[in-house]
């Protein structure tokens, strides 16, 4: 098993040749690394398939679904790499300038951050979009894995790494860290002058380990509590298909939703529809019901019924990852705003309303690095934003916010020109 320094060393001699290369040579090693990742499909689903087989009955089945890849999602994957080659080079853009009355020049540049380190769980997707990502931001890149996903990302990095060769590039700018022990993310934690960034991807204890034990500069990444709330005045149609995508076409990830607040002027004919949708219609199709854990209020107009619960004190703080919603009655979009505050991780937050002041009182009042009218919070993503594949969603308000594309990935120097000019 090799060092964990070695390769993040090795990482930091790649960062300097990664970036002096063009956006040209740039682009054309996305090329090279997407063809070398489709090419190696075969060893990829075979090692995903030893990652699969060790992880039974240590992980939930969703979080199985989101270790498994198959031909489509290694297509995805390599689709995400060729949708950055479009998108303009990050780096050399003069940001701001500015010239003083003695003729001296002022320009902020743009400029690669170095060497990224991401700590990230079970998400195979996760290897090649990082890889993708820094390269294009003219950065090189250490990953460490989850232990249930690094045969798979082993064949994707090695897959990765020969496309960069292939393409004059050095093949050790994507470095993966072999020992998945907690040692090694101490490791890159405290790799001061070697990583330049760190970005965690995963559950809140991965991140706030992070944020807590980092020597290194790092930004927070999403633990998504995420609402959607239905106004008294809401299509009922519109809020039962929003929170129906956001609640189940992926409850593993961090943009879907967890809670479900209704105004009390709604919520009598809303939350049975709510039930029928997503449980006894789910279930009529042979899929997994939605356990809906509800306040007192929610209770009285649901009364007992199968896969209804009350909820317990953490279950409005929690983020469920799986076919379960935390369920409240609030009086107005005033509570609701409240109630957010109170309980969101300041990921995504949807407001269903046909009134404009509600909108208006909902967008200014929710403090969140996405905030959605009359849409699903699902939408929170990198590529669906426009940025290609994305490294994260940021939820702190320091450098980045949000997705993180290409741009979130640089940095800025200030170059002075003058002509023999002295203070």
């Amino acid at each position: 098993m090799k060092d964990t320094v070695a390769i993040i060393r090795e990482a930091k001699a790649a960062s300097h040749a990664v970036g002096a290369l063009k956006e040209a040579e740039k682009n054309e090693a996305l090329r090279a690394m997407a063809a070398a990742l489709t090419a190696a499909e075969k060893e990829i689903l075979a090692a995903n398939r030893e990652d699969l087989e060790a992880a039974k009955g240590s992980i939930s089945d969703v979080m199985m679904d989101r270790l498994r890849l198959d031909s489509g999602r290694i297509a995805g994957m390599a689709k995400g790499i060729l949708d950055l080659i479009p998108l303009p080079d990050p780096t050399g853009v003069v940001l701001d300038e500015f010239r003083r009355s003695d003729g001296l020049l002022i320009r902020r540049i743009s400029v690669p951050m170095g060497v990224i380190g991401i700590i990230y769980e079970s998400r195979p997707n996760v290897t090649s979009d990082a890889a993708a990502l820094t390269l294009k931001s003219g950065s090189a890149c250490v990953l460490r894995g989850g232990k249930e996903a690094f045969r798979s990302a082993r064949a994707i990095v090695t897959a990765l790494r020969a496309g960069l060769k292939s393409a004059g590039v050095p093949e050790e700018a994507v470095g993966l860290v072999e020992d998945t022990t907690r040692a090694s993310a101490k490791v890159m934690m405290e790799a001061e002058g070697l990583i330049d960034l760190l970005i965690p991807r995963g559950g809140p204890g991965l991140i706030r380990a992070c944020v807590e034990g980092a020597k290194v500069p790092c930004i927070q990444t999403g633990t998504g509590i995420c609402h959607v709330y239905a106004h008294a005045s809401c299509d009922e149609e519109q809020a039962l298909s929003i929170l129906y995508n956001a609640k189940t076409s992926r409850p593993s990830v961090c943009n879907a939703c967890e809670v479900f607040l209704v105004d009390e002027a709604a919520a009598p004919s809303l939350l049975p529809r709510v039930y029928e949708k997503l449980v006894t219609e789910r279930q009529s199709r042979g899929e997994a019901p939605v356990e809906l854990r509800v306040d007192p209020k929610a209770r009285a107009i649901l009364g007992e019924k199968p896969f209804v619960r009350a909820a317990g004190s953490e279950d409005f703080d929690t983020e469920f990852l799986d076919y379960k919603l935390a369920v409240a009655v609030v009086a107005d979009v005033k509570e609701a705003v409240a109630h957010i505050r109170a309980h969101s991780t300041g990921h995504s937050e949807a407001i269903v309303a046909r009134d404009e002041a509600a909108q208006r009182a909902f967008v200014s009042g929710v403090d969140s690095a996405a905030v959605y009218v009359n849409a699903s919070t699902r939408f929170t993503d990198g590529g669906e934003f426009g940025l290609g594949c994305e490294m994260g969603i940021s939820t702190q308000k320091l450098h980045a916010r949000g997705p993180m594309g290409l741009k979130e990935l640089t940095s800025y120097k200030y170059v002075v020109t003058g002509d023999g000019h002295v203070r």
